[in-house]
């Protein structure tokens, strides 16, 4: 991610104007850069390739209590409750609310908050790269708010709705997934996805994204030239060294990156991965066994299952509202500015969601 101001005579005035010693002036300018870059930023942390932008967002006024219409988001069903999970902060783990399907379910929001500053001489001297690359920063900040959000509410998810391997599958060779793990993570994901009645639905379900480690997807670029068969042990060596067939192994080796396998988008994500941040807390979650295990999440984003409320600032029209920080007196000689997003996430319907111990 890189937010970059170009280098205009209006830009540069406005930057000078903020290190301004009339305090209504600089404050204006700030105030103006202010508001021309919030919408920016609100579209950056909205598009960005993340775990946060895997819930499908749905806009409330900044002063209303959002809230989901059950009934709409449920066929007829053979239950009279379910269960709704949420979080009340950001970054904590998930509560689950036994609901029934024909009432309005209140989402709790909360705020993530970002503060930024730099010494009022870069602005002085024009530095409309410090002034860039500070607003960049603001929008990581808020990103990492969302992820670890995103993150506590798929695992704690999971974790909670698997009941005798019902959501959380194992490889079959340790820190490995082979073909056959992928296949059977279809077929899995598949059965927990039927229809309202229990047959088939209108549509194919399934798996539509794979958020898994960088190994995972070193493991799916080694079948361009390691076997793939998993009964070959019943019958000769030959056939257990079965490799997959031309057209398979070449579509791996060019596309070496694997932006998708089998049709499933592929997302790549550091924090998955045997000891990484998100696999200890699926190990806190006991849907690892030890430290040195790595999983694989799955998704189906054909179903309205991952919501995220936010709110939409009435004055400035977007998500995230940017303005300037007044905390500043002028012998600190600083300049900054303070963002704010609320938001609720929610994970209405759980059969969407599967894993894969590997």
């Amino acid at each position: 991610m890189k937010i970059t101001l170009k280098r205009t005579d209006e830009q540069v005035e406005l930057v000078k104007a903020m290190a301004s010693r009339d305090r209504n002036v600089a404050y204006e300018a700030q105030q103006a850069l202010a508001e021309f870059i919030g919408p920016l930023l609100a579209e950056v942390v909205n598009n960005a390739p993340t775990l946060s932008n895997l819930f499908t967002p749905f806009e409330f006024a900044a002063d209303d209590s959002p809230s989901i219409p059950l009934d709409l988001y449920y066929d007829v069903t053979d239950q009279d409750y379910i269960k709704v999970y949420s979080t009340n902060a950001p970054g904590g783990l998930p509560s689950n609310h036994v609901t029934p399907t024909h009432s309005e379910l209140k989402l709790h929001t909360y705020r993530l908050e970002s503060a930024v500053d730099f010494d009022k001489r870069y602005a002085a001297r024009s530095r409309l790269d410090v002034v860039s690359k500070t607003f960049t920063r603001q929008a990581q900040e808020i990103l990492i708010q969302q992820e670890n959000t995103s993150a506590a509410l798929l695992l704690g998810s999971i974790a909670d709705a698997d009941s005798g391997g019902s959501h959380i599958l194992s490889s079959n060779t340790k820190g490995v997934i082979v073909l056959d793990d992928f296949n059977q993570l279809l077929t899995k994901a598949k059965r927990n996805n039927p229809s309202w009645q229990g047959g088939t639905p209108e549509t194919s379900r399934g798996i539509t994204d794979l958020v898994v480690s960088p190994e995972v997807v070193q493991s799916l670029r080694e079948m361009a030239y390691n076997p793939i068969n998993t009964r070959g042990a019943v019958g000769t060596a030959a056939e257990a060294a079965i490799p997959a067939t031309d057209s398979m192994r070449d579509a791996i080796y060019n596309g070496g990156g694997i932006p998708e396998f089998y049709g499933i988008s592929i997302m790549e994500i550091y924090e998955l991965g045997a000891g990484q941040k998100f696999t200890k807390v699926a190990k806190a979650l006991s849907m690892t066994d030890a430290d040195r295990d790595d999983i694989v999440i799955g998704l189906d984003k054909s179903r309205d299952s991952l919501l995220r409320a936010v709110a939409v600032d009435a004055e400035s029209g977007t998500s995230l509202t940017v303005t300037a920080d007044d905390q500043y007196v002028g012998r600190s000689k600083k300049i900054g500015w303070y963002a704010e997003l609320e938001e609720g996430r929610t994970v209405i319907n759980d059969k969407a969601l599967i894993s894969m111990k590997v």
